[in-house]
């Protein structure tokens, strides 16, 4: 388990550039290794700056996303259309844009049952990763969070039972404090990947970076910190607001 790489930019949109530029770095470099790079994006505001940065002209040409398996975190339980889904905001930015082929493409089924969805989604990612071995965990190249003000991180919220989990890959998550149900990769996934890119901005996270990173260590009330023991690099790409309450950290 390595030290978090602490990145701090000074604004909301240099944060996304720099974002951008280590998107590219690590999934090409993941290219270059395995042939096919395999990632997990993430819903919210700053995914969605860093998804129309990467279909711009700008960087579109930098990679080979024919050679891009795409996946998400976490997802509501809706359809994919509908305004709350993560798939549709990344659809919309990102992959309508560029030439992903569809076969490359796994969305959470939010509108299905959600037992039966994280069901299906386990059974993608076993396909896809070609894990034959059972409790067998795919290993992303890449998988990009954010954080909740909460400390929550994918779908995984405070006090929720999905923390509980490691003997599967997706699970149903009831969360109460949101009245809801989320489809969320498990804690021992997200621990496993590669490489994770937190990306996180605004003054109101800020709090909850602290606890994250320099807090002391109660996962169960700032679920975000169990990427502490992730066996890959974690990155936290933040900008300047939302790194206030650090200690320490590091000037993009």
């Amino acid at each position: 388990m390595s030290q978090p790489e602490i990145v701090v930019q000074s604004t909301p949109a240099e944060l996304a550039q720099g974002a951008a530029e280590r998107f590219v770095l690590t999934v090409s470099g993941a290219q270059r290794d395995g042939g096919v790079a395999r990632v997990a994006l993430s819903g919210g505001s700053t995914p969605r700056a860093l998804f129309t940065l990467l279909a711009s002209d700008e960087y579109a040409h930098k990679l080979d996303w024919q050679s891009i398996d795409i996946f998400w975190g976490d997802e509501r339980t809706v359809p994919p259309d509908h305004a709350d889904s993560n798939y549709r905001m990344a659809h919309e930015t990102l992959l309508s844009k560029l030439t992903v082929p569809e076969a490359r493409i796994h969305r959470m089924r939010g509108e299905l049952d959600p037992v039966v969805a994280a069901g299906d989604y386990s059974l993608v990612l076993q396909q896809v990763f070609e894990l034959t071995t059972p409790g067998a965990i795919p290993r992303f190249d890449l998988i990009l969070l954010g954080l909740g003000p909460d400390g929550h991180t994918a779908s995984l919220f405070p006090h929720t039972s999905a923390l509980d989990v490691r003997d599967q890959l997706v699970v149903a998550n009831p969360v109460p404090q949101q009245q809801t149900t989320r489809l969320t990769l498990t804690v021992p996934v997200l621990q496993a990947a590669a490489n994770v890119h937190f990306l996180v901005a605004g003054s109101d996270k800020a709090p909850a970076v602290h606890r994250a990173i320099e807090g002391d260590w109660d996962p169960e009330e700032t679920p975000s910190q169990y990427l502490r023991q992730a066996h890959g690099q974690v990155t936290w790409l933040l900008d300047r607001a939302a790194a206030a309450d650090l200690r320490q950290s590091a000037a993009g």
